[in-house]
């Protein structure tokens, strides 16, 4: 017998955590893996697009670690229950990879326009979706403790994105499209 996806739980406004009881879908911490769970969405939407290689594999790598990310912001540091949680080794690796686009990229002077390939536009889009993610996360930092690698992490993933998304429109042949002040 299969599994109904719906469950009737959280019909009152509510939703259970990892371990730590039940809490209102707008509590801080809900909020939070919730874009983590939107940005893994987009991150779905850039690996479709046909990004040039290697980003399919590491888009890949980034949506495991974004689910690895969702089960840790769902489970309070104080909670019984024993989850996989983000590791500096995730960061680490982002920044690998952050530096392995830079070497093949132009420096960059000034603020660009998001856009470009489809790819590239939508890495722009996961870029500022990831931003607003770390934001609540930032909030959620702020009133409970959610472990000393989570912040690097999202906030390293960003610039990731960031870079990605300059590095694809690069292998495409496609300049990044300076932004010019209206004076």
């Amino acid at each position: 017998m299969a599994l109904k996806i719906y469950t009737r739980t959280g019909d009152q406004g509510t939703t259970a955590l990892f371990g730590a009881g039940k809490v209102s879908k707008t509590n801080v911490r809900v909020q939070a893996y919730g874009e983590v769970d939107e940005l893994n969405a987009v991150v779905g939407v850039v690996r479709s697009s046909g990004p040039p290689e290697p980003l399919p594999e590491q888009l890949r790598v980034i949506s495991e670690w974004l689910f690895t990310l969702g089960a840790d912001l769902a489970t309070p540091r104080s909670a019984s229950l024993t989850v996989a949680r983000i590791s500096p080794q995730y960061t680490q690796q982002l920044e690998k990879w952050i530096d392995q686009f830079e070497e093949q990229l132009p420096p960059l002077k000034h603020f660009i326009l998001p856009g470009g390939l489809p790819s590239a536009a939508y890495l722009h889009l996961a870029r500022t979706v990831c931003r607003r993610a770390e934001r609540s996360i930032v909030a959620l930092a702020e009133r409970e403790d959610i472990g000393p690698d989570v912040l690097p992490f999202i906030n390293r993933l960003s610039d990731f994105f960031f870079v990605a998304a300059r590095w694809a429109n690069y292998q495409g042949g496609v300049p990044d499209e300076l932004w010019q002040p209206s004076t």
